[in-house]
């Protein structure tokens, strides 16, 4: 496997940075403005993009966390014992505007799930999405994101690592594709 790194720690910040001042202008004046990550990656970049508007708008917008894992079409496949977090999500969803933040948009099932998970949860005025990474190949149902840090149009046998420091890790994006 090659290793190529598609995106350093600087282009990460940068590009989070651009997100959530592209939220916020996207969505001025809006009361109930929420983030919810889906676990893990997209966990931790909700609570980054809630610290960049924070700095920047003075805002404190409520930030929860949503596992999907239940809710996969594919969860059975992937494990008789499927690991689940917890989903934290200290707010009524009713009526708010949320922005489903996660690391990587593939093939848009993990966002139908999440999707499924929020509905059991109530009713959103409105459900933006934000990636880091938007994978170009491999979409398998029409969902686009709202905002996004990079696209990448690569092979489907290629992978994708968002690696972040939450994880104990300096942050980078690396794609692993066959020389």
């Amino acid at each position: 496997m090659q290793k190529t790194s598609i995106m350093s720690a600087h282009d990460v910040e940068r590009s989070l940075t651009r997100m959530a001042l592209q939220v916020m202008e996207d969505n001025r004046g809006i009361k109930k403005l929420a983030l919810i990550g889906i676990h893990t990656g997209g966990v931790f970049l909700a609570d980054r993009l809630q610290k960049i508007i924070q700095e920047h708008e003075g805002l404190n917008l409520p930030v929860g966390y949503l596992d999907i894992t239940l809710y996969r079409d594919d969860w059975s496949l992937v494990s008789q014992n499927p690991i689940v977090k917890k989903t934290d999500i200290p707010f009524s969803v009713e009526e708010y505007t949320l922005v489903l933040v996660d690391d990587v948009l593939y093939t848009g099932r993990t966002i139908r799930a999440a999707l499924d998970a929020i509905m059991d949860l109530g009713r959103p005025r409105v459900i933006q999405l934000a990636v880091l990474i938007n994978r170009k190949c491999g979409r398998e149902l029409p969902i686009e994101p709202n905002y996004r840090g990079l696209d990448v149009q690569k092979s489907v046998t290629d992978h994708i690592h968002v690696i972040l420091h939450e994880s104990g890790e300096h942050d980078e994006v690396v794609l692993e594709s066959d020389p």
